[in-house]
């Protein structure tokens, strides 16, 4: 026979010797036994290890992937190998392993290999670069009116597209209210406000305080106009007219001066006046505006 073993795939493969193939050819010798051990190829699978890669990146909104996978330890032979689908993906700040499957090739056989596998790691990092973050409070100019009136909220502009207003919290009261003439603050701080997404380590709140102005309510206020013939006493008159008040307000006083007794002309003034809410002076709550009448004694024809 053929002493000779052969192979390709791992596996183990006999020659297949024995006794009978062997015969005794020497006339000298009458008793000749063969004891035979036969002979054997052993091919061992390659022992293959398959590595994910491990990368990182600071945080910018996509996901971290890296589809490459090492291969090592006795690798594949020539025209074999594997296919390979990389799922691995880590977008906010934080690990994750580079998860992966494979799938041999055609023509190449499991059995022939010893597969490892080993998964790489992910990583996404903080941003560190600075992100402005600009509130404006409200600003809102109201005319005084004798009921509470209120502005609220803030407007925002950030520096980082990526970084949006669901990623801050507030502790603050982004609302004012106000009755009387007077400017009255929000209370809007930087300590109201903090950054809540770790994809961000750097963020800087800059704050404007929001604002209510309630302006005074303009209130015209006219001294009468009279007039008559020379009687040589003074010609007076106290009366005066008004624009509209606040509901609820009342004008209780206004002081009307002025006199003529000789023939001619002069204004009459009104000044000082005071308007109330109940018993509380509310006066401040009104620009006003006094216009005069006139006086005129004529020559007396009688």
């Amino acid at each position: 026979g053929e002493a000779i073993a052969k192979g390709t795939d791992a596996d183990s493969y006999q020659m297949g010797l024995n006794k009978s193939q062997f015969a005794n050819n020497s006339a000298n010798f009458a008793n000749v036994e063969f004891v035979v051990n036969d002979g054997s190829l052993q091919i061992n699978p390659r022992s293959v290890k398959l590595t994910s890669a491990t990368d990182e990146k600071v945080y910018d909104g996509q996901p971290l992937t890296n589809g490459v996978v090492t291969v090592s330890g006795d690798g594949f032979v020539k025209g074999e190998g594997a296919a390979y689908n990389v799922t691995g993906s880590q977008t906010n700040a934080g690990s994750s392993d580079n998860t992966f499957t494979y799938t041999l090739n055609p023509g190449t056989k499991a059995d022939n290999y010893v597969i490892e596998t080993a998964e790489g790691t992910l990583t996404v990092t903080p941003m560190t670069a600075e992100v402005v973050v600009n509130i404006q409070g409200s600003k809102l100019s109201k005319v005084y009116n004798g009921a509470e009136q209120s502005v609220n909220g803030y407007e925002t502009a950030i520096s980082n597209p990526l970084y949006t207003e669901a990623d801050f919290a507030f502790s603050g009261t982004d609302s004012v209210t106000g009755t009387d003439a007077g400017t009255y603050m929000m209370g809007l701080t930087p300590a109201q406000f903090e950054n809540t997404n770790p994809n961000f380590e750097n963020v800087t709140f800059s704050v404007t305080d929001g604002a209510l102005t309630i302006t005074p309510m303009p209130l015209t206020i006219t001294a009468g106009s009279d007039s008559k013939a020379y009687n040589g006493t003074p010609l007076t008159n106290d009366t005066f007219t008004r624009t509209s008040l606040a509901a609820g307000d009342t004008l209780a006083s206004v002081t009307v001066t002025g006199s003529q007794t000789d023939v001619g002309s002069s204004d009459n003034v009104a000044s000082d006046a005071k308007l109330v809410r109940g018993d509380r002076d509310v006066t401040a709550n009104y620009a006003i505006d006094y216009l005069p009448g006139t006086l005129t004694v004529t020559k007396n024809e009688s």
